[in-house]
């Protein structure tokens, strides 16, 4: 059983190690150190998603909602910044309305027992319409530089969106391994109904859960709308949430629920972007990319049903 679990992580670690020989060889542009921070910078925004993926995983739920929640909190807050140049209030008001959000989707599922694929599909659907209707289809752009002094700041010529996705990471493992809501999160996915016998009380578990995802959601949002410099509904895109479930697939989170960690989720992001990148390094076409990260997908879950 070691052995098998053992495949989650020899598996990524060979693809990486293959990728780096061939860019080696092929597209050395890879390895300078403006494209290595760049791959921690995109990844930054994914990871934080995928924390909150995570989460909700691990109750046995999921939440296809994150990038349009992500989307129309960042649309929300970056029109009340353009609009009155107060970038506090109007971070503030992402994280808000993503949270919001997050809560809709927590009663809908765990005090309505509504599907969660049913409940965030739907979700996803609305805020994706709702995107377009409130901006036109255009971006939201024009932010006072305060803005981008605060949430684009480097240190050590690195981003601090690189350094919030680190803290997070830190900050859920802690209340995932040291506190006794995370140890009934846990609990809740392995089997929902002996935890309901236990007297933990499973539905305001699984609505905190959807909670925490959209706060991810909301703080993400900050993130990607500093790093873009403006905010428009094409940042909440179907193929978003294709990298943030693959993310947490290729770290080691199982979509049956009860097995993931915040670190997992990490990592998987940044194996994700790398992938990405180095196709784009070696002139690899955008649909390919999409094909390999379904394959991904496939091959680590059945890697997982294999390991259970």
């Amino acid at each position: 059983m070691k052995l098998n679990k053992n495949i989650l992580i020899i598996f990524p670690t060979l693809i990486i190690l293959s990728l780096l020989i061939l860019l080696y060889l092929e597209a050395p542009n890879f390895f300078r150190i403006r494209n290595l921070t760049n791959i921690l910078v995109q990844s930054s925004a994914l990871g934080i998603l995928a924390i909150g993926m995570c989460v909700v995983f691990i109750t046995g739920g999921i939440d296809l909602s994150l990038p349009s929640n992500m989307a129309f909190g960042a649309i929300i807050g970056s029109n009340y910044i353009v609009n009155t140049g107060d970038p506090i209030m109007g971070s503030l008001i992402m994280v808000l309305c993503c949270f919001f959000v997050g809560c809709l989707n927590g009663i809908a599922v765990s005090y309505l027992n509504m599907t969660p694929f049913v409940v965030t599909l739907a979700t996803m659907t609305m805020l994706g319409g709702t995107n377009v209707w409130i901006t036109n289809s255009k971006s939201v752009s024009n932010f006072p530089d305060i803005f981008f002094d605060i949430f684009y700041a480097r240190f050590f010529d690195i981003p601090i969106s690189v350094f919030i996705m680190f803290a997070l990471m830190i900050l859920m493992s802690l209340l995932l391994n040291s506190t006794k809501f995370g140890r009934e999160l846990y609990y809740v996915g392995i089997n929902s109904k002996a935890s309901s016998s236990s007297r933990i009380d499973v539905k305001f578990v699984v609505f905190v859960s959807y909670v925490i995802s959209g706060i991810m959601a909301g703080i993400t949002a900050i993130i990607l709308t500093a790093r873009l410099g403006s905010a428009s509904a094409n940042m909440g895109s179907d193929s978003v949430v294709l990298d943030i479930v693959s993310a947490c697939v290729v770290g080691g989170i199982s979509i049956y629920g009860g097995i993931g960690k915040p670190y997992g989720a990490i990592l998987g992001a940044i194996f994700i972007t790398l992938i990405s990148n180095s196709l784009n390094q070696l002139g690899i076409s955008y649909f390919i990319n999409l094909i390999i990260k379904g394959l991904v997908i496939i091959i680590f879950i059945a890697a997982d049903n294999f390991i259970r």
